[in-house]
């Protein structure tokens, strides 16, 4: 079957309220049959949008406001550990980079609260979060504070020291076995909702601006909502996860 595929680059949109802004060339690449007069279409697969916008050279700063963050995005690992290289499909998205520059901050009942990190920073961020801003010809993306997980300074996720409510939790290891006895594959391990609490952040801010102590502490085994944080692959080869205090239903004993 034919492919088809349209293309909207930046000149055919109005950027007059954007002062410098330009998107970035919006591909929609589609399998099918399609009239351009009226779009109909029979089938439309693999919708991919670049929704990085660039900033024109003619801009030297990016000054986050409020409790913003502007960081640094690391670039995605082009080889594996035995050091075969990856196609750009098969290479995982970053959820890391470094912090470049903080907001003022943000007011929290009638207290003022300065952004704990500072810029140089490593820290790790949930994967679907802020927007992503090409600048100087490098990727960077601009979260709310309370998006950024945790600091990382190591290349090792369980050295995470996770940031306001969260939590860092070892995955317990999948049931090798039915209770028949019965040896199951890696599809069928049914993935663990049970783990132990490695590190826990300072907690949330309360109405004053102080911060709350979390219900649980490192080295409590908890049961945990089952589609909640971002997983993570430590060197050690276990299962990690990140999820907000919130997130644990239950300590374990």
């Amino acid at each position: 079957m034919a492919s088809a595929q349209l293309t909207a680059t930046a000149s055919s949109i109005s950027t007059a309220s954007f002062g410098g802004l330009r998107p970035s060339a919006v591909r929609f690449p589609c399998v099918g049959r399609v009239r351009i007069d009226n779009l109909s279409q029979r089938s439309f697969r693999g919708l991919v949008v670049k929704a990085a916008t660039v900033v024109a050279p003619k801009y030297t700063a990016i000054k986050p406001l409020g409790d913003r963050v502007l960081i640094k995005i690391k670039e995605a690992d082009e080889k594996t550990d035995g050091g075969i290289l990856l196609p750009s499909t098969a290479q995982t998205k970053p959820q890391g980079g470094e912090v470049v520059a903080v907001g003022e901050g943000k007011k929290v009942g009638k207290t003022n609260v300065e952004i704990s990190l500072k810029t140089g920073a490593q820290v790790v961020y949930s994967k679907y979060a802020g927007t992503e801003v090409e600048f100087n010809g490098t990727k960077h993306l601009i979260v709310k504070d309370d998006d950024i997980v945790g600091i990382l300074e190591t290349d090792d996720i369980k050295d995470l020291k996770p940031l306001n409510d969260r939590v860092l939790i070892k995955v317990a290891e999948a049931e090798e076995k039915t209770a028949g006895g019965l040896l199951l594959t890696e599809a069928t391990k049914e993935k663990p909702s049970i783990g132990t609490v490695i590190a826990i952040g300072p907690g949330p801010l309360d109405e004053e601006g102080n911060r709350k102590p979390l219900s649980v502490t490192s080295g409590n085994t908890v049961l945990y909502s089952k589609y909640a944080g971002n997983d993570f692959k430590g060197k050690d080869g276990l299962d990690y996860i990140t999820l907000r205090v919130s997130d644990v239903m239950a300590v374990l004993s």
